[in-house]
């Protein structure tokens, strides 16, 4: 147990050092994130000598860990302004846990400079726990946590409201398109597309927008995968752990088949297709039950699986290209090559989506040109 400190002094000092391993773009700022965190650092008990790094992520924020003198554990937010903007975060933070999802609770906001302390979630996440080599819907731990990942999403979706949240409009679905050639063909791959070739990319592309704005609207959180998932100690009654919800800050109203695809298609891992079925078959099942979906829904849309998962398919279809393109920016702007390891599973789904509409025959050819991937032609392989 540690000790508690005297009345006249604080956890944190001038004379402290901040760790090492924290590297700052300059001195300006790590004097002002000093400054601010001894302003903050008494009332919370912080304790300046155990500050480390938590984690970081594709954007400019990072994430740092201090204890406090009580024994717990803290996050510390460190977001440039003139990169990124705090407000988001604290908005829908609010809206996650009106709607009864686990997100860190805000301690501490310094908006002007993009300080931010908050609850500490765990420093297990869903894709540290789960298993990748354990595919059957039995394999603990996955289905269970795959479930409860469900359980939150659909409790999100419930408290959903027009006019809160940015919309996920055509305009949007298309910039995020746009990523795809701007980035990944033109500035990755190297590649100029001739007329015929724009042609086919731009009836994809609409073709894409259209299915997706066909659906239901609700809250999105428009990144919901086991990266973002936090598994959170100590278990509950019945033994299970819960889960805990991060990296929230871009969140829209668009498209109920988002976030679920996004949960069954990782950017990270691969899951076989009985798998999948089976955890958005269950996703389904619960979303038509509270009227999420299916005809007691106000759009009365949803009642057929099969419609819902095609559906789901053209979503994961934007989202695949969308993802394709910032893996390259991450790598050709922002110094983060690791992303581009991931394309090749990104290829993989695209093709194989693209392979089951007749529609997108020849975006898939158009693909196959440019990934250098000869497929076999002829009676014997022809689709139908």
């Amino acid at each position: 147990m540690n000790p508690s400190p005297q009345p006249e002094a604080s956890p944190l000092h001038t004379h402290s050092p901040i760790n090492a391993a924290i590297v700052w773009p300059d001195a300006q700022r790590e004097q002002a994130f000093q400054t601010w965190l001894q302003g903050i650092a008494l009332q919370h008990q912080l304790a300046a000598e155990t500050l480390r790094p938590a984690s970081a992520d594709a954007s400019f924020r990072r994430y740092f860990r201090i204890d406090a003198l009580n024994g717990s554990s803290l996050i510390i937010m460190d977001a440039p302004p003139a990169q990124e903007n705090c407000k988001p975060f604290v908005d829908i933070a609010r809206l996650m846990a009106q709607a009864g999802l686990k997100v860190p609770d805000i301690l501490a906001w310094d908006e002007a400079q993009g300080f931010m302390l908050l609850t500490d979630l765990g420093a297990k996440t869903m894709m540290e726990v789960i298993n990748p080599q354990l595919n059957d819907e039995l394999a603990e731990p996955n289905f269970n946590l795959y479930i409860q990942a469900v359980d939150a999403l659909i409790d999100w979706q419930l408290a959903s409201k027009p006019d809160v949240l940015p919309s996920y409009d055509e305009a949007l679905l298309r910039r995020e398109l746009a990523l795809f050639p701007d980035w990944y063909l033109a500035k990755h791959k190297g590649v100029t597309l001739d007329k015929t070739q724009q042609a086919t990319l731009d009836n994809a592309f609409t073709l894409i927008v259209q299915r997706n704005l066909a659906v239901p609207s609700v809250y999105v959180h428009r990144d919901y995968m086991p990266r973002n998932l936090m598994v959170i100690e100590p278990k509950t009654a019945d033994g299970k752990c819960s889960l805990g919800v991060l990296d929230f800050q871009d969140a829209v109203y668009g498209p109920i088949t988002y976030d679920i695809a996004s949960l069954m298609r990782d950017a990270f891992l691969t899951w076989e297709e009985p798998f999948v079925l089976d955890i958005t078959i269950r996703y389904w099942q619960k979303a038509v039950k509270v009227g999420l979906l299916g005809e007691n829904s106000p759009s009365g849309w949803g009642a057929d699986f099969g419609e819902f998962y095609r559906a789901i398919e053209w979503q994961a279809m934007q989202r695949h290209l969308k993802i394709l393109g910032i893996f390259a920016r991450l790598t050709l702007r922002d110094g983060k090559p690791k992303y581009l390891a991931d394309t090749p599973r990104f290829i993989n789904y695209v093709r194989k989506t693209a392979d089951r509409y007749r529609e997108l025959g020849p975006f898939l050819k158009l693909i196959d040109q440019i990934e250098g991937i000869e497929t076999a032609m002829g009676f014997a392989y022809g689709r139908m």
